[in-house]
């Protein structure tokens, strides 16, 4: 296991610990997801943990299900309890680039469904100011518009291969220094064919930061 896995791991157990029985539980998407997936299954093994789960894409539910976690669809629920995911990037103020999976959308709507949404990182995600490239998903007819649009922002537009969930496109946009992530947000939002992006702004209320020994915790309004 590298140093970044066993930081992640310890990130993602010491988060779940808030876990309590009887809670439906959002799970994100990525390897340090897959980190509180799996502890969570071996909570329920070894605990007797009750809890059910919703998921952010289909290799989060496969992960889920093999690890022994009640899984429900998230089409039918209108909130879960608390949510767990990772970070690509986040900054001092909890906004956050999020989407290396690729599932951002999904992961969007989730966290907004949270009453608490818990955030899991190593040491290397904080940062002072988001600069990741920005990963969108856009409807396919919209292609060519949204990449226009992103390159009238300043933003370099580049096709993954591999569409999303949903099969639409997903679009990483190198916009460097990002200093107004609100305003970028809002003018994304604008952009008729662009369903969703990665900038994570309010949705964190508490986030975890693992290191090779010990866990920083950290709470949005302290």
């Amino acid at each position: 296991m590298t140093t970044g896995d066993i930081s992640k791991r310890k990130a993602a157990e010491a988060a779940i610990a808030e876990v309590t029985s009887g809670m439906l539980v959002g799970l994100g998407t990525g390897s340090t997801a897959a980190f509180a997936i799996s502890g969570l299954g071996r909570r329920i093994a070894e605990e007797g943990l009750t809890i059910t789960a919703a998921g952010t894409s289909l290799a989060t539910e496969a992960a889920a299900r093999a690890a022994g976690i009640p899984f429900l669809a998230f089409d039918d629920l209108a909130a879960v309890d608390l949510c767990i995911d990772g970070a690509d990037e986040i900054d001092p103020l909890f906004r956050a680039i999020k989407g290396g999976g690729g599932a951002m959308l999904r992961e969007k709507i989730v966290a907004s469904a949270a009453t608490r949404m818990i955030c899991i990182v190593d040491a290397s995600k904080p940062v002072e100011t988001l600069s990741r490239a920005l990963p969108i998903e856009v409807l396919s007819f919209a292609r060519a518009y949204v990449e226009g649009a992103i390159r009238c922002l300043g933003g370099d537009p580049v096709i993954r291969p591999a569409p999303s969930d949903q099969g639409n496109l997903l679009i990483d946009c190198a916009f460097g220094p990002i200093v107004d992530p609100e305003g970028l947000a809002r003018t994304l939002d604008a952009i008729p064919g662009l369903l969703g992006h990665g900038l994570f702004l309010s949705e964190i209320d508490a986030l975890y930061i693992g290191d090779e020994t010990s866990v920083a915790r950290r709470e949005r309004h302290d």
